[in-house]
This record gives C-alpha cells, sequence and structure tokens, in this order.
C-alpha cells in the first residue's frame, strides 16, 4: 500500500512564495501582477501539475527501459556523478531550450510559457505537458549513457525547482553568483522582447552554456515581457495551442512535402504573423459578453482555489485514489480551467460548459452513491434545464456578466 506523495506539498509552498513576493513588490512600489494575467498562469500551472498525475510514471518508464536494454556504462552514484549528471542535465536543456525558439514546432510547445506580460513567479507556472514530453527526448540521452532513472527524476527535481525562483523582478543582481548561474536578471532577459534581448540566455540552472554557445545578454535596459506579437487572450485552449494551429494553416498553403518540413521546422522568427488573425476568425467565437460588474472575476476565483485545494488532495493522495475517480476528478478540472479561461474572455457559451461539469459531478455521485433519490433530483433537475433552457441561461450570463 502507498502512502501519501510529499511532493504535494510543493503546491502550498510555491503558492506561499507567490504571495511573498506579491507583499515584497507592493513593499516596493512595484505593481508587477495583473489579476487575469495571475489567473490564467496559474490556471496552466494547475493543468501541468495535473497531467503530471498521469504521465510521470510514463516518463520514468521511458527513462527505465532505455536503461535496462541501451545503457553504455554501469554508473553507480557517487558525489561527482551526482554533480555530472546534474551539469549534463542542464546542458541538454540548453539545447532543448534553445531549439524550443528556433524550430516552429518545439516553439508551438513552449511558446505557452512566454505568453504572459507578466514576468513573477505566477509565470513560472506556465509549463505543458507538451513541453515534458519534449524534454523527455532530450533527457532519454541520459539513461543511455547509463545515469539510473532513480537518479534522474531526482536530478530533474531539483532541476525543476530552481527556475522557478529567477522568474520575478523582485531580486536585482546577485554579485558574483551572475558568471555562472542563471540569476532573475539572466532570466527577465530571456523573457524580454526588447531586441537586444531577443533569443538569448536560455540556461535553466547555468548561465555558462549560454556564455560558451554566443548567446549570453546581460541586462542593461529595462526589459518588455510576453510575445513580439501579443495574444491578447486568456483561452485555455488557446494559449495551448494556437501557434500549432497557425503552423497547421501555413503547412496548408505549402506545396511539397519538402516545403511543408521546412514549416514546420522552420524558423519562428520567419514565420507569417498574418496566420494568427486567420486562426483567431477560425476558431475564437466573436460573441463576446460586454461585462458591465467585475462578479465574474470573484467566480473566476473561487473555482481556482477550489482546483488548487482539489489538486493538491488529488496529488497527495495519488497513490491509494482509483483509476476511475482519478480520470473523472482530472477530467473536471480540466473544464474547471477551460471555465475560468472561458470567463476570463466573457464568452456566452460557458453557459454549456458549466451544465457539463454539473454532469461530470452528478456521474461520480451515481457511481458511489446510486440512490433512488438522486436518481429523481437528476431527472427533475434535466427537466428544468429543458423547458427553462433560455431563462436559466439569460439569468446565468447577467448573474455572471452583470448584462445579456
Amino acid at each position: 500500500m502507498y502512502g501519501i506523495n510529499y511532493i504535494a506539498f510543493a503546491i502550498p509552498l510555491f503558492l506561499l512564495f507567490i504571495g511573498v513576493e506579491y507583499l515584497v513588490a507592493r513593499r516596493q512600489g512595484k505593481h508587477l501582477f495583473q489579476f487575469d494575467r495571475s489567473i490564467a498562469n496559474l490556471s496552466i500551472g494547475v493543468a501541468e501539475r495535473l497531467t503530471d498525475l498521469f504521465t510521470t510514471s510514463l516518463f520514468y518508464g521511458v527513462y527505465a527501459y532505455l536503461h535496462d536494454h541501451f545503457a553504455l556504462f554501469e554508473i553507480k552514484p557517487t558525489a561527482w556523478l551526482w554533480i555530472l549528471l546534474l551539469l549534463a542535465t542542464d546542458f541538454l536543456w540548453y539545447w532543448y531550450h534553445r531549439l524550443g525558439h528556433e524550430i516552429n514546432l518545439f516553439w508551438g510547445v513552449h511558446v505557452v510559457h512566454h505568453q504572459s506580460e507578466d514576468f513573477n513567479y505566477t509565470a513560472a507556472t506556465r509549463i505543458t505537458v507538451f513541453q515534458a514530453a519534449v524534454r523527455t527526448i532530450f533527457w532519454a540521452v541520459l539513461p543511455v549513457i547509463g545515469f539510473p532513472p532513480g537518479m534522474i527524476i531526482t536530478i530533474l527535481l531539483v532541476h525543476g525547482a530552481y527556475p522557478f525562483f529567477t522568474h520575478t523582478q523582485t531580486i536585482g543582481k546577485l554579485g558574483f553568483l551572475e558568471y555562472f548561474l542563471v540569476t532573475p536578471s539572466h532570466h527577465r532577459v530571456h523573457h524580454a522582447i526588447n531586441p537586444r534581448y531577443l533569443d538569448k540566455n536560455y540556461g535553466d540552472m547555468f548561465i555558462i552554456w549560454d556564455k560558451l554557445f554566443g548567446t549570453f545578454q546581460e541586462e542593461d535596459e529595462q526589459p518588455v515581457f510576453g510575445l513580439t506579437k501579443p495574444l491578447n487572450s486568456h483561452s485555455f485552449l488557446w494559449q495551448h495551442f494556437h501557434f500549432l494551429i497557425e503552423i497547421w494553416y501555413a503547412v496548408q498553403r505549402q506545396h511539397g512535402l519538402i516545403n511543408k518540413l521546412k514549416v514546420v521546422f522552420g524558423k519562428p522568427a520567419d514565420f507569417d504573423e498574418s496566420l494568427r488573425g486567420l486562426a483567431e476568425r477560425q476558431f475564437l467565437s466573436k460573441h463576446k459578453q460586454r461585462a458591465s460588474t467585475q462578479r465574474f472575476r470573484g467566480y473566476v476565483l473561487i473555482q481556482l482555489i477550489f482546483s488548487i485545494v482539489l489538486l493538491f488532495f488529488l496529488s497527495l493522495f495519488e497513490h491509494q485514489v482509483a483509476a476511475f475517480p482519478k480520470a473523472l476528478t482530472g477530467l473536471f478540472l480540466a473544464l474547471t480551467l477551460v471555465n475560468i479561461g472561458c470567463i476570463l474572455e466573457q464568452r456566452r457559451w460557458v453557459f454549456y460548459l458549466e451544465w457539463v461539469r454539473f454532469s461530470l459531478v452528478a456521474i461520480g455521485l451515481y457511481v458511489y452513491w446510486p440512490h433512488t433519490a438522486l436518481i429523481i433530483t437528476g431527472g427533475v433537475v434535466a427537466f428544468i434545464y429543458v423547458f427553462y433552457f433560455r431563462e436559466l441561461r439569460r439569468y446565468y450570463l447577467q448573474t455572471l456578466y452583470g448584462s445579456v
């Protein structure tokens, strides 16, 4: 019988650091947090941790299989080999990260991390499972060399935690540490869209790779954050998939396999930015609800807090939760994150999404409490929904946005 997963306590710990950063920023007179952006950032962070619950064992299995079948050397844990593994992990990260900015396909999964125009600890949480999958391709070299999976996973936990603390504007330059570590100053340069800062400082823990391969840039002017062509959307789904859709449109315009591959593996700097507008017209609804009240923000905040609490307990007891309730809870959380993005975008179709979430709750209740009263209640609710659909929809939108 598995015990609790202590890694889950990283969730409240990182939230504590976000709170501390917020207070420090206010004390410094800096306005670093914008409500919609912070909510969007944290929503993506929740999604990343949620998908980790279902994919971490898969990634570990990849490392274990490669180590068992293709390891070139038999490596035993020693102090020097732990250090060597950390350096090798960061070196591979540098090239994953650099290619993530130089190849359209990889940028399509990495762009999510750069969309926020706020640069703070909430932006550090903008990681997706697609990025994790691509990183695994690069880190797959490590078990082939001979590093045991247990060592790799341990180092990845350290390596994954460190960059969280480089996403801040409350810390200045750090003296001699600037020479070899990636500091907040270095990483501000990486996230900036100032022309002199573009495609610089790819390191995750150590800045030595950038200095070695000619991609280092010191912070010497005020950085401006976000994308060179701002996304202007807090839609959860659109943030994840917009550039991949743009690549698809670009590929469709090309003739011949070679030309199509040139688009997929071409440089983002050469990508046709006009395709963004085409994709938006095709996939983003034009029917936004203009809110005359800020009540929807309170509802969004409540949903996000509930999602984080639910994620924490699901993570804490992940080894004790059966597959079906785990999957059902995961789906409910995913739909809630989509729901949050829709409300931030003030979309009308969020009403239908609410009913999908309600249906998932009803299914869960029925599976574990198949009582006649529950069936009768469900029938009454369904009757009310069908016969009073328009009235319910109008009341919901009025309550949420203040007008219809």
